[in-house]
């Protein structure tokens, strides 16, 4: 291998250039390349699969709220009523969260969070209007209106991650049909 050389340098230039055989060149790219074939093929098989996420978009943009379905869930110490709590895929949902309770409970469903499409979620005081939630909290004694898209099939896990609910047993399933 040759060592390290001065050459004039254009400004802006490094003087100093490093000057690598072309086999150490190869050999230091073999790994690079390596990496870059084994993330090529892991994105390629989960792109590819059946398991690919579904289009959120499409799905809010292809529902019909005239004709939109009400399913209502209520809250309690320590409980979600009814479990499971059944939807249906592509159909537009209002999503009636009622905590009967006299704590706060949070309605929490991280993997169907995942697949749903939501248009706004409200209560008597306004709405909030955005993409995706990790939680959604309602007080005791309220109720929030959640309208939303179900965009794939599928039974997901739903609990309430106020200290000490989900150990008391307030845990449920979310049925997509």
């Amino acid at each position: 291998m040759e060592s390290l050389t001065r050459e004039p340098c254009a400004p802006g230039d490094h003087p100093i250039r490093h000057k690598i055989h072309p086999i150490a060149r190869r050999s230091r790219m073999r790994p690079l390349i390596s990496s870059a074939v084994v993330l090529s093929l892991a994105l390629f098989t989960s792109s590819g699969t059946s398991a690919e996420a579904p289009d959120l978009a499409k799905a809010l943009a292809g529902a019909d709220w005239s004709k939109v379905e009400t399913v209502t869930v209520t809250m309690t110490e320590y409980a979600f009523s009814p479990s499971p709590v059944v939807l249906k895929e592509g159909v537009p949902t209002k999503l009636v969260l009622k905590n009967g309770g006299k704590e706060a409970h949070y309605f929490v469903a991280e993997q169907f969070f995942k697949v749903i499409a939501t248009r706004k979620i409200q209560d008597s005081n306004g709405e909030i209007k955005a993409p995706s939630f990790t939680a959604v909290e309602v007080y005791p004694g309220k109720t929030v209106e959640w309208f939303l898209v179900p965009a794939q099939k599928g039974v997901f896990d739903l609990l309430c991650t106020v200290k000490g609910h989900a150990e008391h047993g307030m845990k449920g399933k979310i049925e997509v049909r």
